[in-house]
């Protein structure tokens, strides 16, 4: 392994995590030319990376991949002088005139912090989830249900999520099946009626999904009864999952606020708690989970921790 140049110097900001939030910061601290470290533990991308086409982000007259998107990104980023850095930060700890992170191959220090960790969402593990995400296997009605127009598709989840989205895609697709484990959904009540005075929106009752079928793409769902234990198949060409998000905010518990579910708070500057320290993207409260809000948080945040700086 190459010396690391980056470790224990003073950096003006140190941005952790390379999804559409973390290069929209680090571009815009290249063209600043603010001494910038962007750290990622993964691949680079994020959410991204992972996303099989993108076409509803402006500028793009032809569909993308998340992944060329992301490397896009990255170039326009390394443009400006600012890379990459892969380590798995394993700590932060928070000084009156830094802010400490410790990788696994060194540490770094930053006037100011700006997290872009992201979220995961929950995944249900069942068989051929893993395989025919991307194929057919959804997280995101709103960026993917496009694709899926006049064909049947599967909503498992029967929260706030799950049933707006099932109502949203409604409108595109022919039918939406809405696979609940229990008979009562936890989503608001007008969302619930919404849904149930939808023509094209079925409920499977008291079922949980078994597995993902098909081989290059999704052809179906296998269920299961919770109660009676018997499974049948039905058919879909599309599998959207709405069981949760999981914040990537481990490092942060006990540092920074949270909301109940884990997300960081930040005000309309994208400042968290602390005031040496931004939040932007996925990671944040009341985040709405697209590429293009994640690009504008890491710009707000970014353009309020120059300020930051030029005032310190």
């Amino acid at each position: 392994m190459t010396e690391n140049t980056n470790e224990n110097q003073l950096h003006d900001v140190v941005i952790l995590g390379a999804g559409a939030a973390g290069f929209s910061a680090g571009i815009y601290a290249g063209r600043a030319r603010l001494k910038a470290l962007v750290l990622d533990g993964m691949g680079g991308g994020g959410q991204m990376a992972i996303t099989d086409i993108v076409e509803n982000y402006p500028n793009l007259v032809e569909p993308i991949s998340g992944a060329d998107l992301a490397e896009n990104m990255r170039k326009q980023m390394e443009n400006f002088g600012v890379s990459v850095t892969f380590d798995q930060v394993e700590d932060v700890t928070f000084e009156d005139d830094r802010v400490v992170l410790k990788g696994a191959y060194g540490s770094y220090q930053g006037k100011t912090l700006l997290i872009a960790t992201g979220a995961d969402h929950r995944k249900l593990g069942a068989p051929g989830e893993k395989k025919l995400t991307g194929h057919g296997v959804s997280y995101c009605a709103t960026c993917d249900g496009a694709f899926f127009k006049d064909q049947p598709v599967v909503v498992v989840g029967g929260g706030d999520t799950a049933i707006k989205e099932a109502v949203y895609l409604s409108r595109i697709v022919s039918k939406v099946t809405v696979i609940h484990r229990r008979d009562e959904l936890r989503a608001e009540k007008v969302i619930q009626e919404k849904a149930f005075n939808t023509d094209n929106i079925e409920f499977e009752w008291f079922h949980v999904l078994d597995e993902i079928l098909g081989d290059k793409k999704v052809t179906g769902v296998k269920i299961r009864n919770v109660k009676t234990d018997e499974t049948k198949e039905i058919k879909a060409d599309g599998v959207f999952v709405f069981v949760g998000i999981v914040p990537n905010t481990e490092l942060f518990k006990g540092k920074l606020d949270l909301d109940e579910a884990g997300f960081i708070k930040t005000d309309i500057s994208m400042n968290t708690s602390n005031p040496r320290v931004w939040a932007a993207g996925d990671v944040r409260a009341e985040s709405v989970r697209q590429i293009g809000t994640a690009v504008g948080d890491g710009i707000t945040a970014f353009l309020n921790i120059q300020e930051f700086l030029d005032k310190n």
